[in-house]
């Protein structure tokens, strides 16, 4: 007699949800040690803005913040204000973020606000009539 085992694996796309608060933290995290690391340290040692290595930081820094964030109009100004020699010690990305954080935070209250006109969202319940069409 011969038996015979069947192993099934079960394969799904279950990815990891992050939520937006974590990526604007993360967003502003790594926006502040760009600044701080165009600011301080390239200075130092590079030719300012001609370096490639403050060129390719900053389309790191602009590729990762779209990935975290998703595309928004104030990165391609800052993106090219860190391109002119003198302007890069600004802290635009830092800006950037900061920016994104602020027009998000105001999307979340209109939201709420919205919510806060339809009571039936709060747990209310809106009386409804059953009929009977067997006549």
């Amino acid at each position: 007699m011969a038996m015979q085992y069947e192993s099934s694996t079960a394969v799904t796309d279950a990815t990891i949800t992050i939520s937006l608060g974590s990526r604007l933290r993360a967003a502003m995290v790594l926006a502040i040690m760009a600044d701080a690391l165009q600011i301080v340290v390239f200075p130092l040692f590079a030719e300012g803005a001609l370096s490639p290595a403050d060129d390719v930081l900053d389309l790191a820094v602009a590729a990762v913040l779209v990935h975290l964030l998703g595309w928004h109009w104030e990165f391609l100004p800052t993106f090219f204000a860190e391109l002119v020699p003198g302007v890069d010690l600004v802290p635009f990305w830092t800006l950037a973020v900061a920016n994104v954080y602020r027009k998000w935070k105001q999307t979340v209250v209109i939201t709420e606000e919205r919510r806060e006109e339809r009571p039936a969202l709060k747990g209310q319940q809106i009386p409804c009539t059953l009929r009977s069409d067997r006549g």
